[in-house]
């Protein structure tokens, strides 16, 4: 079991921001400067393919977590992505992606291929990431857990979240169903779920399919108009109070 070994520290706006490494994968950990004795919830992110552990998105999403309901939220680099070096199989799926893509073809069985690859990478990478995080007092092993990610973070964490017993509720969304689905049917925690109606790459009908397959009495499904990258910046704030609803805590204004 590999721990925690936080590497730097800074702190802005009531978050503290920690960069950590656990078995060699590097991380960051944002939690709130007004640290108490008492545990809090933390929620585990994913981020999209092409980007790394602290791009905008997961960086915003933090902040709204943390300054918002006090959460612990923590990401890791996936394979290839951020401080992590790309293999000759990372560089070769890349590739064929730009080209199908500046021929005008499907992008989706590539990606799906390429992200299948990676979330058998990095499923067990999370694992070792949230050993190590439960380790530390401010979090704990008793306390709930959440993962949020989106595009290849649903990738990442539908696999995860299929053999995670600790976690207790989970947003995804922007997939195709082709190697998911069958894993979602595994799922029972309540999940939200975002899909955009005009989406360039995944269907109507394989998002709809994505979200069909999750086993969960409650989940809910959040449809916006607009094509593959304009998912509504609300979007995140409805994630946030998902959480807060369900990890136990009250959303203040800045969320």
């Amino acid at each position: 079991m590999h721990s925690l070994q936080f590497t730097a520290e800074s702190s802005s706006n009531g978050v503290l921001e920690r960069d950590f490494t656990v078995g060699g994968i590097p991380g960051v950990l944002w939690s709130p400067t007004s640290r108490t004795a008492d545990r809090a919830p933390a929620i585990l992110m994913a981020h999209g393919g092409g980007n790394h552990k602290k791009h905008p998105a997961m960086s915003g999403r933090a902040q709204r977590l943390v300054t918002g309901c006090g959460f612990h939220v923590a990401v890791i680099d996936a394979p290839g992505h951020g401080d992590r070096p790309r293999t000759a199989h990372d560089e070769a799926e890349i590739a064929e992606l730009f080209r199908a893509r500046a021929a005008g073809e499907p992008e989706g069985p590539i990606i799906v291929r390429y992200n299948d690859h990676l979330a058998q990478l990095a499923v067990p990478e999370y694992q070792a990431a949230l050993d190590a995080l439960q380790e530390l007092p401010e979090i704990g092993t008793d306390g709930p857990v959440g993962f949020w990610g989106i595009n290849m973070g649903t990738a990442i964490g539908v696999p995860f979240v299929a053999i995670e017993p600790r976690i207790s509720a989970a947003v995804f969304g922007q997939h195709w169903p082709d190697v998911l689905a069958e894993k979602a049917k595994q799922i029972t925690i309540p999940i939200e779920f975002d899909m955009q109606w005009d989406d360039e790459h995944i269907s109507r009908e394989e998002g709809l399919a994505l979200f069909d397959a999750f086993a969960s009495k409650e989940k809910s499904l959040h449809v916006n108009s607009g094509k593959h990258k304009e998912l509504p910046r609300f979007e995140a704030d409805s994630a946030v109070r998902f959480f807060a609803r369900h990890l136990g805590a009250a959303v203040t204004a800045k969320a």
